[in-house]
């Protein structure tokens, strides 16, 4: 019986990457401490996402957008993502990223990973420096939903063949509407609500939640 054709959509910041990016930018800013402690709240599910991104954007006002350079050069992935993409593509399924996080950051690590598919927030950049705002969509967990069903769609895909993975609150709509839906490393509220959780540090463990509901879906067919 061949392999199903699936669509594996992660989180970025704290599922892909080790990091939080906007902790990284703020760093720059001397706002660290305040903008963690803001994104710990919104990933335990205690703030409406929107709201505490332009909060912790704010922060970042003044920034040189050159500051940015320093930020993708200190962006980690998780142990086991770069794995997971090669196998996602040497299996001709498809693989994307949907971030909480900025696109500056996004765009340049997904291109060298072969990653065509993405989304996240924009920064707003005036006279070299950051504005505090973001332009565009924010990438809230709504998106994130809508995002997967746009893709599978596109793909020609059942959402029965969609894969979500994240950590946070920010991710419950699309671990909810996934066919699979996996808490990576993940906040206790996403844990308790997703179906299958992953405690980590390996994301490429994701691959054999995935193998293991397929080959019990072969077993009962």
């Amino acid at each position: 019986m061949p392999r199903r054709r699936r669509l594996i959509v992660t989180d970025v910041d704290s599922t892909f990457l080790t990091q939080e990016v906007i902790e990284l930018i703020a760093e720059h800013a001397g706002t660290r401490e305040e903008v963690a402690a803001v994104t710990e709240r919104a990933m335990r599910g205690e703030l409406d996402f929107a709201a505490s991104l332009r909060e912790r954007v704010a922060t970042l006002a003044g920034v040189p957008a050159s500051a940015l350079d320093a930020v993708r050069e200190a962006v980690v992935l998780t142990p086991g993502a770069a794995e997971l993409t090669a196998e996602v593509q040497r299996r001709g399924w498809e693989l994307g990223l949907v971030s909480g996080g900025f696109a500056e950051i996004l765009a340049p690590l997904a291109a060298s990973l072969g990653i065509t598919r993405w989304r996240a927030n924009r920064l707003e950049v005036a006279d070299g420096v950051l504005t505090g705002r973001t332009v565009g969509p924010v990438v809230d967990r709504a998106y994130k939903e809508a995002t997967l069903r746009e893709w599978a769609s596109e793909l020609g895909l059942s959402m029965a063949d969609t894969v979500a993975v994240g950590d946070g609150a920010n991710d419950l709509d699309m671990i909810g509407a996934a066919g699979i839906g996996v808490a990576f490393a993940a906040k206790p509220l996403v844990r308790a609500q997703a179906p299958y959780s992953i405690d980590g540090p390996r994301l490429d463990d994701v691959l054999r939640v995935i193998d293991e509901v397929d080959a019990a879906e072969r077993a009962r067919a």
